[in-house]
């Protein structure tokens, strides 16, 4: 009889539906993804400025690297121009074969380029030690790239004067031989 009651009661497509319930699990289980979510885009957010970070080191690190890599070859090209200086334009000066006008010529030609070489290696000290108005490691790298190629240049200049120097002693020598033998006829 109370079902009876109950059924009067409650209309027809109620008592056939059911109640809407709710699954609270999901919506925890939503709620923690959300979370987790949250946490590994914190992360990744986290490695990406790391990441960033460390390639602007190695970026520094790179261009010091140029920069003493210009700087030894710089250095090995001052010490090929004073190996010349030291073996070859003395050769060049005591040969007979130059006239005293000649060697201040030559004097003053190698003088120009081992001045030059000095200058650039003022100007490279200067470069590395005072911050160069405060100019950052790339441009830095830049300027000693192109002072090491101005010292490759004065290697290949001294090596250009040094040849014909020789050319021309060898020249005179070969015609002071033709201009002096003995004919026997």
């Amino acid at each position: 009889m109370i079902a009876m009651a109950i059924a009067l009661l409650l209309p027809a497509r109620a008592a056939c539906q059911g109640m809407p319930t709710y699954d609270n699990t999901n919506f925890i289980s939503l709620v923690k993804q959300l979370i987790e979510s949250g946490k590994q885009t914190a992360n990744i957010i986290k490695t990406v400025m790391f990441l960033k970070t460390q390639k602007e080191n190695i970026e520094k690190v790179n261009d010091v690297v140029r920069q003493l890599k210009a700087v030894r070859e710089i250095g090995r090209n001052n010490q090929r121009l004073i190996q010349v200086m030291q073996s070859d334009l003395r050769d060049i000066l005591d040969s007979p074969y130059i006239k005293p006008d000649e060697v201040a010529r030559v004097s003053e030609s190698f003088s120009a380029i081992i001045e030059n070489s000095l200058d650039t290696m003022d100007f490279i000290d200067e470069i590395l030690s005072n911050d160069y108005l405060k100019m950052s490691d790339a441009e830095r790298a830049e300027i000693l790239k192109e002072k090491e190629l101005e010292s490759r240049e004065m290697v290949s200049n001294i090596k250009t004067k040094t040849k014909r120097y020789e050319d021309i002693i060898s020249f005179r020598k070969m015609q002071d031989k033709v201009n002096n033998r003995e004919t026997e006829y």
